[in-house]
């Protein structure tokens, strides 16, 4: 089974949510956070990225800005100001924009039910970004992060989500990116059906926010709470369902060719896998698109995707980041550890190709790879045997916000 929990949420109202609710702490460095928050005291980016309010310089590991971030949040709940939900509740959060739309579930989740796999990941993650979001949460006593969570799709799950959505909503903004935010506080009764209903999921899923989560579980280890109905037991999450959630792909740039003319690049490229010339910047799945000189080539991978899966490799094996990582990356450009290589940057889905275009046309990059999403069905399928993607596989569009919904676990 599956635990959801209802909590008192601390929020912004419909009044000063707009100017509260800030992009995730972990997709903007110091510089935009500070640029972005910039003339509005209010942006939760004071909390989420204290470091933006000390001297330019400031080591963001620093003690200080864990103690800058705890005197932000207590500042912001007075003036802005925030308020407290006197009883606990489930919400529902709809993500909208002009071409998608997905609604999810907010609440609680079981920190145990992480610790025994029935809320899974396909994602490893790193001490130092662990070390750095546990010391915020025990600083503040609160989940700030939200953690996006996906589920295989349920028609009662989604025919009481729906309910809701007919009385005014507790907060309705379009964020600067376009994306429209709404939050409804659901009903205690459809409350009570949708903790039910969750119960007859055998597992739900991590889409993103594995260091939020695994976070979370060190200031729980932490602090050793032995009550199994410690809020500190419990973790900010919101779970859509997976027919609605959206991925888009993860692609990469390379500063250089390792050494090689383009002309002995293609040559070596070309000798292991079939090559169009002037192929479409957007590939469909089993195809990587390159980005070379000023031109598009296609790749494809199908003939050696099928050898990999005839030989019974895992469905990671498969996957086109995965081939792309192990047969063109490693052998050909030297790339052995994408997540250290300081060669590679990654460029999110949702900045589209001509941002690959755009690094290898200025020079910051001689080859960019553009790559088809890994689906839905792929991150469950990989979740449940217990696999691990390889790093930067997936783009999560639209992204929560952070600041319209903290748990607080000490009070």
């Amino acid at each position: 089974m599956a635990v959801i929990r209802p909590f008192c949420a601390l929020r912004p109202t419909s009044a000063n949510a707009a100017a509260v609710a800030a992009v995730p702490y972990d997709v903007v460095s110091t510089e935009e956070a500070r640029e972005l928050a910039s003339g509005n005291p209010l942006s939760f980016l004071h909390v989420s990225r204290a470091e933006i309010d000390l001297p330019d310089g400031t080591d963001p590991y620093d003690q200080k800005v864990y103690d800058q971030a705890t005197s932000n949040l207590e500042m912001l709940a007075s003036t802005a100001p925030l308020v407290v939900e006197s009883e606990p509740s489930l919400y529902v959060y709809r993500l909208r924009t002009k071409d998608h739309e997905q609604t999810g579930i907010a609440g609680c989740f079981s920190l145990d039910e992480y610790d025994r796999n029935i809320v899974k990941r396909h994602e490893r993650t790193r001490p130092d970004k662990e070390d750095d979001r546990t010391r915020h949460m025990l600083a503040l006593g609160a989940q700030t992060g939200i953690v996006f969570l996906t589920y295989r799709a349920q028609d009662v799950i989604e025919g009481l989500t729906a309910d809701n959505m007919s009385a005014e909503p507790l907060v309705d903004i379009v964020a600067p990116d376009g994306v429209e935010h709404t939050v409804w506080r659901m009903t205690s009764n459809n409350a009570e059906n949708i903790v039910a209903a969750f119960g007859e999921l055998a597992s739900i899923y991590i889409a993103d926010g594995h260091h939020r989560i695994a976070s979370a579980a060190r200031a729980r280890d932490e602090l050793r709470d032995p009550d199994p109905a410690s809020k500190s037991r419990y973790f900010l999450g919101v779970a859509f369902p997976d027919t609605s959630t959206r991925i888009l792909p993860y692609n990469r740039t390379v500063a250089d060719l390792a050494g090689q003319t383009t002309e002995e690049f293609l040559a070596a490229l070309g000798s292991r896998f079939p090559i169009t010339q002037n192929g479409s910047p957007e590939p469909q799945k089993g195809q990587v698109s390159m980005y070379v000189a000023g031109a598009w080539y296609g790749i494809d991978f199908g003939p050696l995707r099928s050898v990999i899966r005839a030989e019974g490799e895992c469905l990671v094996k498969q996957l086109d980041v995965a081939i792309l990582q192990e047969h063109v990356l490693a052998p050909l450009l030297s790339v052995k550890d994408i997540r250290t290589d300081p060669r590679v940057a990654f460029v999110g889905g949702s900045r589209g190709t001509a941002a690959l275009e755009q690094a290898v046309d200025s020079g910051a990059a001689e080859a960019a790879f553009s790559l088809a999403a890994v689906t839905p069905s792929e991150l469950l399928a990989i979740s449940d045997a217990g696999d691990i993607m390889p790093p930067k596989s997936t783009w999560f569009e639209p992204k929560l916000r952070d600041g319209l919904l903290t748990h607080r676990f000490l009070s």
